[in-house]
C-alpha cells in the first residue's frame, strides 16, 4: 500500500497524487474489511507512466465510525462513477458528489441494501424499490426522446434519454447496468483457479485480457515468474483477440449509416478471425488459455502457419476496407466532425483505448507499463486529434496495421523458443496485487486480495469501457439523433463487462 489515511485525508492525498492529471485515475473501489477487525475502506488507484505502476491510496474507515468521505469529483472528474458505484456496492457516501443517483442498482433493489458488504449471502434473494429519476433539459421547445432499454438488435440492454431541440441533441442521459450479474461477490472464497472460469467470461470480446490482468495480480501475490514462452504466447494471443474486434468494429460502425457493403466484408473477415481462435483454443473466444503462471497449451508449428496464412488474408481485407471508407465520399460526410470528444475531456474522465487516443490522448497499457513481449516490439500507441468518429475509425486502421507487424515478430519469436516450459508452478499465500493490460477496447485493470488461505477476499474489475460510456453522453451533444448510432458504434462500448 502506497498511502495509508483518513477518509477525512482522501481528498487531500488524492489531488496531491493526480498532480492535475499527470496521473490519471484508473481506478476506485470499495472493500468490507470487517472479517480482518478493521472497517471498510476505499481504494484510489492511480497510474504512473514514468514509472510503469500504480500508486494506490487508501482511506481506512474505524469499524463503528462514518460512513462518509469528501468527494474527490469536482477535483477528479473521474471519479463521478466510482463514487456513485461505492455507495451502491458499501454504503460509503461521497459528501459533496453532484449526482449520487444510483448507478448500478435499479428501481427493483431495496434501500440500505449493500451488496459487497461481506454480511450479504452471495445467494440472497432481494427485492424491493427506490427511486431512480433519469436527468433531462427543461425549457420551451425542448422534448425527450427515449430510446431502449430493449432495442431491436440483438444487443445487451441500455436506456438512453435524449433532450432535444429539433434535430440536435443537447442531452443524453443513460441508464445501464440491467444485467449486473454479482461476479465480484461469486467469487468471494473461491481460489484464483476457481474463479478464472467466472473471470474470463466477464465480456466476451476481452476474454484474454482479462484473464491476463487477472493473472498478472496473482502471479504477483505469489512471486511467480512467468516462461517466456508462455509470455510470447499470452502477447500474441492479446493481439489477435484486439484484431478480432477492431476488424468486426471496422464492420460494425459502417451499420450505423447503412453502408452494407462495408458490413458484409467487415463480417466475412471477423468470421475468419474467429474460426481461427477456435482452432487455436478450442472456442471462438481465446477461453482457457491463459492461467496462473503461464498457458495452458502450446502454439504448434502447424497452428503458426495458419495464423501466418489467415493474417495475410485478413490484412489485405483491411486494406480493401480502407479504401471503401476513404473513397465513399456520403460515409465520409456522416463520421467528420461527428461525435467529436476534445482531448481535455478524454484526460479529466481517464479515457481509455481507442476512444482516448482518437482524441489525442496516448494512453495505452502496453507501453505505460511495459508487461508481456511488448517492451521487445518497440511499440508506440496510434493517435489521432480530432476526435470524432472519423478519428476513431482512423485509429482502429492504423491499430490493425500495427498488431499485423507485432503478430509477425511475436510468431517468428514463437519458432526461435522451440521445447521451452509453458508454465511455472503458483502457490498462494494472503496478499493483494493489480494486474492491467490492454483490451481491444481499452486498459483492463484488476485488483485481487486473497486472504491467509490463498482464497479470494475481494476482486474488482474495471473493464475499458467503464471509463468511457461517460464520454458517450458528451460525444452525442450538439450532433443529431439520426448520428446517434455512429457515434455509439465508433465507441464500441460494452454493456456485459461494466455489469460485472
Amino acid at each position: 500500500m502506497d498511502k495509508l489515511i483518513s477518509p477525512e485525508s482522501l481528498l487531500a492525498a488524492a489531488e496531491q497524487v493526480y498532480a492535475q492529471g499527470q496521473h490519471p485515475l484508473t481506478a476506485m473501489f470499495g472493500r468490507d474489511e470487517t472479517a480482518q477487525g478493521a472497517g471498510y475502506a476505499i481504494y484510489c488507484c492511480f497510474e504512473l507512466p514514468e514509472k510503469k505502476d500504480i500508486c494506490v491510496v487508501k482511506a481506512a474507515f474505524e469499524p463503528e465510525g462514518s460512513l462518509s468521505y469528501p468527494s474527490l469529483t469536482h477535483a477528479i472528474p473521474a471519479a463521478a462513477w466510482y463514487e456513485r458505484e461505492i455507495k451502491d456496492m458499501f454504503g460509503l457516501t461521497a459528501e459533496g458528489h453532484p449526482d449520487l443517483r444510483p448507478l448500478v442498482l435499479h428501481e427493483s433493489y431495496p434501500e440500505d441494501f449493500y451488496p459487497l458488504r461481506k454480511s450479504v449471502r452471495v445467494n440472497a434473494k432481494v427485492r424491493g424499490e427506490r427511486q431512480f429519476k433519469m436527468r433531462t433539459a427543461k425549457g420551451q421547445g425542448l422534448f425527450e426522446v427515449p430510446v431502449g432499454p430493449i432495442h431491436a438488435g440483438i444487443i445487451e440492454p441500455g436506456h438512453f434519454r435524449f433532450s432535444q431541440a429539433g434535430e440536435s441533441m443537447l442531452q443524453l442521459d443513460a441508464k445501464l447496468f440491467f444485467t449486473h450479474r454479482g461476479l465480484e461477490k461469486a467469487v468471494e472464497g473461491k481460489t484464483p483457479a476457481e474463479a478464472l472460469h467466472i473471470v474470463e467470461r466477464i465480456c466476451g470480446a476481452c476474454s484474454i485480457a482479462n484473464t491476463w490482468s487477472f493473472c498478472q495480480a496473482a502471479e504477483k501475490i505469489a512471486g511467480a515468474a512467468v516462461p517466456r514462452r508462455a509470455e510470447i504466447i499470452r502477447t500474441l494471443l492479446s493481439e489477435l483477440e484486439r484484431i478480432t474486434n477492431h476488424v468486426g468494429d471496422l464492420g460494425n460502425m459502417p451499420a450505423g449509416v447503412g453502408f452494407n457493403p462495408a458490413i458484409s466484408l467487415g463480417s466475412r473477415l471477423k468470421e475468419q478471425l474467429m474460426r481461427l481462435c477456435e482452432g487455436i483454443a478450442g472456442n471462438r473466444f481465446l477461453r482457457g488459455m491463459i492461467v496462473p503462471g503461464g498457458v495452458r497449451q502450446d502454439i504448434t508449428q502447424e497452428l503458426i502457419e495458419e495464423i501466418h496464412s489467415t493474417l495475410d488474408d485478413v490484412a489485405e481485407g483491411v486494406e480493401d476496407l480502407a479504401a471503401m471508407f476513404r473513397e465513399q465520399e456520403n460515409f465520409q460526410n456522416r463520421i467528420r466532425t461527428t461525435g467529436i470528444v476534445r482531448t481535455k475531456t478524454a484526460k479529466d474522465l481517464a479515457m481509455v483505448g481507442v476512444g482516448a487516443r482518437a482524441s489525442g490522448y496516448a494512453h495505452d497499457s502496453r507501453s505505460d507499463f511495459a508487461y508481456g513481449i511488448y517492451p521487445e516490439l518497440d511499440f508506440k500507441p496510434y493517435t489521432k486529434t480530432m476526435g470524432d468518429v472519423a478519428a476513431r475509425l482512423l485509429v482502429r486502421i492504423g491499430e490493425l496495421s500495427a498488431s499485423f507487424e507485432m503478430a509477425d515478430k511475436l510468431l517468428e519469436m514463437l519458432e526461435n523458443c522451440q521445447g521451452m516450459p509453458l508454465c511455472a508452478d503458483v502457490e498462494y499465500c494472503g496478499g493483494e496485487a493489480w494486474g492491467i493490460s490492454e483490451s481491444p477496447r481499452g486498459s483492463n485493470f484488476h485488483f485481487l486480495a486473497l486472504d491467509g488461505a490463498g482464497r479470494i477476499d475481494r476482486l474488482f474489475v474495471r473493464s475499458a469501457s467503464y471509463p468511457n460510456w461517460p464520454a458517450l453522453t458528451i460525444a452525442v451533444q450538439g450532433d443529431i439523433i439520426p448520428d446517434f448510432p455512429l457515434i455509439n458504434k465508433s465507441f464500441e462500448l460494452c454493456y456485459a463487462c461494466i455489469d460485472r
